[in-house]
């Protein structure tokens, strides 16, 4: 019972943030998975929430298509090639050891929270032609991008986003609407990497994913209230990030010194 009620919490904070800034809560479901629902393997933690993750992205990105901020073409091919490097990420993540790759995230958690306080608006400069040039910087993007995501277990929309932008000059609401079709693609990518390892927790999985979709409902109504101050709200998450990055680290490295 104490498991279902921290898992329903952690996902409805994961949703919550989400619905209200409208990304980077999704950085927050491995710690929450290790430290709040008390996942004891790193790996599981990553593969169930690489999971929750997905099913987040999904529920947004059906928003987007409705409202037709998706770029269709170029979206699936962007989700295509980019699954080839979650594979590959994720199955390096696997071979690793489960507290040094939770020390790289708590790593990479402060990389997130630094570009959450210093937002860098990429501009785009119209469509770009579709050439060699720009099929090769698609490619290159997604497969980072990709490979990122399944190493980590995360979203990646921080580097998908101005990653569209640049390769394609795509608008930013449809770099936004089109990166969540890849970020599902990735999440689900790693997720069944991971359980074909038997590190896939499918029953906290779903108590996670349902408290993310309430969070959600939550978030995106309390956001149309408090959308004049979202450069605030960001900052206050940043913060947030850094604080429990810095748990990350701490337990971590707990660990890895005690061996």
């Amino acid at each position: 019972m104490n498991t279902l009620i921290s898992a329903l919490g952690s996902g409805s904070l994961v949703g919550f943030t989400l619905g209200l800034l409208g990304g980077g809560g999704s950085i927050l479901a491995t710690p929450l998975l290790l430290y709040v629902v008390g996942v004891a393997q790193p790996h599981i933690a990553i593969g169930t929430g690489a999971l929750a993750v997905s099913a987040n992205a999904i529920i947004n990105f059906a928003n987007h298509a409705y409202k037709g901020n998706v770029r269709w073409r170029c979206g699936i091919v962007f989700a295509g090639l980019g699954v080839l490097g979650a594979l590959a990420g994720s199955s390096l993540g696997k071979a690793m050891d489960g507290s040094k790759l939770v020390l790289l995230f708590g790593l990479l958690m402060v990389v997130v929270g630094v570009l959450m306080l210093r937002p860098r608006a990429v501009q785009a400069n119209g469509p770009l032609p579709v050439d060699l040039k720009m099929c090769v910087k698609t490619a290159v993007v997604a497969l980072l991008a990709g490979a990122a995501s399944g190493f980590f277990g995360i979203g990646g929309g921080f580097l998908i986003v101005p990653g569209l932008i640049l390769a394609t000059g795509m608008p930013m609401i449809n770099a936004v609407g089109t990166s969540l079709l890849a970020v599902a693609a990735f999440g689900l990518a790693t997720a069944i990497n991971y359980s074909l390892s038997g590190l896939v927790d499918w029953t906290l999985a779903a108590e996670f994913i349902t408290g993310g979709v309430l969070g959600g409902i939550v978030g995106t109504l309390v956001s149309t209230r408090l959308a004049a101050h979202k450069n605030t709200l960001n900052r206050i998450f940043a913060v947030m990030i850094f604080v429990v990055a810095a748990y990350v680290i701490y337990r971590s490295l707990g660990v890895l010194l005690t061996r």
